[in-house]
């Protein structure tokens, strides 16, 4: 009998230890050696998507007002903080938002929507919903696009819908259906504006924002825009600004803005013909950055600059002349600081290794850049009033 107790003893302390050294990641600390500043941002949450398929949607937090005066890198934090979630975050995290004092992470082919406190990237609970792309939040209410079918090319393809989430209990109150695939939201006047990409059934793009009035929470009209539509964006002044990613082929990616005429109702007014992948607007400025595939050259063509709201005219080409802007290979996310307009740009590398962040000030020059997890792409910042 002694002899089985020690065979099993034994036995387990193997089991433990091949958990330990097999699954769990530990958090990488990185001191970049640059000062800190005090301003509202206490830090940056850094979402990496991950390659479809891999498993390895990781969270990176930049800590910006650290104890010893530095900045720091800290990368993945999520398996080290919630150690009893086996399988970490899941596969692609597509979106990242603060509202309150909780995180939100949608996490697509993993068909969920994490909750963390905000404060410390502690889990709460999580939302089950289908092929989850990104949320918005109005009123105590969570709004989550989802292509509800699977990862699935085909003409076939349903509709997708809107989930309604209460943020208190995070139960689903509600759900509607909008356009094909749909991607961003923004909140205008109580009106969610919902951009439908119709990825899925290329080259029958959807080319459409649904408008859903959230007092009833119905669908009342879509509006015709362009094929593809990605971002969906609102400024200071009420425009709605929404992204085509083109067809990559005759269609080429543009972004058009829209607003309400006299009865209110909103219309697209123009439509800029530069390509923009992903966007950040800090009062009258919009900083984007795009790419563009070249069936003609059969090479990725990369753009950057900051486009003025107001007159709606590219003012800026370029986001910085330092060398380091020419040397990222895949942009893949843009964020800009809410008061002192120095920015950071995500660099997704070749998409199945390590990506970097590159920060640099509001003069456009370059101050310094860290290693993340692979194909960084979302970030929010977390300031004093969150936490």
């Amino acid at each position: 009998m002694k002899r089985y107790i020690i065979i099993y003893i034994v036995t387990l302390f193997s089991l433990v230890s091949c958990r330990t050294d097999d699954y769990i990641v530990y958090m990488e600390d990185e001191d970049t050696g640059v000062k800190t500043e005090q301003t509202e941002v206490l830090g940056m949450y850094v979402l990496c998507e991950g390659n479809m398929g891999s498993n390895k949607c990781t969270l990176d937090y930049l800590d910006l007002s650290s104890q010893d005066g530095t900045i720091h890198y800290l990368r993945n934090i999520y398996a080290e903080r919630n150690p009893n979630e086996v399988k970490e975050l899941g596969d692609v995290g597509n979106d990242a938002q603060i509202y309150g004092s909780r995180l939100w992470l949608v996490v697509n082919c993993s068909n969920k929507v994490e909750v963390l406190r905000a404060s410390d990237a502690v889990k709460i609970g999580k939302v089950d919903i289908p092929n989850c792309r990104n949320v918005a939040f109005h009123k105590g209410y969570a709004y989550v696009t989802s292509y509800v079918g699977p990862v699935n090319v085909s003409q076939d393809a349903p509709l997708g819908q809107v989930y309604k989430i209460d943020t208190l209990t995070l139960k689903t109150v509600a759900t509607i259906t909008v356009g094909y695939q749909p991607e961003e939201m923004a909140v205008i006047d109580d009106k969610l504006y919902v951009a439908n990409s119709g990825g899925y059934r290329a080259p029958d793009y959807d080319r459409t924002v649904s408008v859903i009035n959230l007092n009833t929470f119905t669908e009342e009209r879509k509006i015709d825009v362009a094929v593809n539509l990605h971002r969906s964006r609102a400024d200071r002044y009420g425009q709605l600004w929404v992204t085509s990613r083109g067809d990559y082929y005759g269609s080429s990616s543009t972004i058009s803005w829209l607003f309400p005429n006299a009865d209110g109702q909103m219309q697209k007014i123009g439509t800029i013909e530069v390509p923009v992948s992903d966007l950040c607007i800090v009062g009258d400025s919009l900083y984007f950055y795009g790419s563009q595939w070249s069936e003609e050259t059969k090479e990725t063509h990369l753009y950057n600059g900051i486009i003025n709201v107001r007159t709606h005219q590219v003012v800026c080409n370029s986001l910085s002349n330092a060398a380091e802007l020419a040397k990222i290979r895949q942009p893949y996310g843009i964020i800009v600081h809410p008061t002192r307009r120095d920015f950071y740009l995500m660099d997704a590398k070749n998409f199945v290794s390590s990506g970097e962040l590159l920060h640099f000030k509001a003069d456009g020059s370059f101050d310094y850049k860290v290693r993340t997890g692979d194909i960084p792409a979302h970030a929010v910042f977390l300031t004093k009033r969150v936490k």
